[in-house]
């Protein structure tokens, strides 16, 4: 279940400012601060293809290696700039194998409602708690067979071993809503209130009948 890691090799930045993060920037680098176990923050420069890439999973897990120094993180912040479809700046925090964190993942659907059923979900990603080395990719709910009213809540999440949901009331926390499909005929509704429009040709014609 774990997403696995990707590695980035880095190099420690000792320019700072703005004009040393454009200067990153323009020389092929997205600038990072690195965080964590009571350290001193420490300032990276990431390989700006191989860093956007892998950071288009947010929870994505990297071994930063720098020499013969390997250091496992996870993006805590990800300043994306849009119009140019880059990253301006990481914030990482360093993780250790049983530490447990925080993060949103994707809510999968399994199965389809019952016949003449439809289904919405109220949310499309979901807070767990999981070991920071062993991140889901996803979580999933089973909308099998279910008819209008058995909506999906968290306590209805299936969850991998070692994953809980940090939500404040499970019970209360709605995921998807299912309800009948409401079928609209607007066809003889659409017939009566449509009117003919004459083509040119027909109007062309009948104002010479009336000349």
């Amino acid at each position: 279940m774990a997403v696995d890691y990707v590695d980035l090799t880095v190099e420690t930045r000792t320019d700072f400012g703005k004009g040393a993060s454009r200067r990153a920037r323009r020389d092929g680098y997205i600038p990072a601060v690195l965080y964590g176990h009571g350290e001193e923050p420490r300032h990276l420069l990431l390989p700006r293809h191989d860093g956007f890439l892998a950071l288009r999973n947010p929870n994505q897990l990297l071994r930063l290696v720098e020499g013969d120094n390997t250091e496992m993180a996870l993006p805590k912040d990800i300043q994306r700039n849009p119009l140019k479809d880059e990253i301006d700046h990481v914030d990482l925090v360093i993780v250790r194998r049983g530490e447990r964190v925080t993060v949103d993942v994707w809510v999968e659907v399994i199965g389809e409602p019952a016949p003449d059923h439809t289904y919405v979900l109220d949310v499309n990603s979901i807070p767990v708690e999981a070991d920071a080395l062993d991140l889901p990719e996803h979580v999933q709910i089973d909308l099998t067979d279910r008819t209008a009213g058995q909506h999906v809540y968290g306590t209805d999440v299936i969850l991998p071993e070692g994953v809980t949901l940090d939500v404040e009331d499970p019970e209360e926390y709605l995921i998807a809503t299912v309800d009948e499909v409401v079928e609209q005929d607007l066809g003889e509704d659409l017939e009566e209130g449509t009117e003919e429009v004459p083509t040119v040709a027909e109007e062309e014609a009948a104002e010479q009948d009336n000349e």
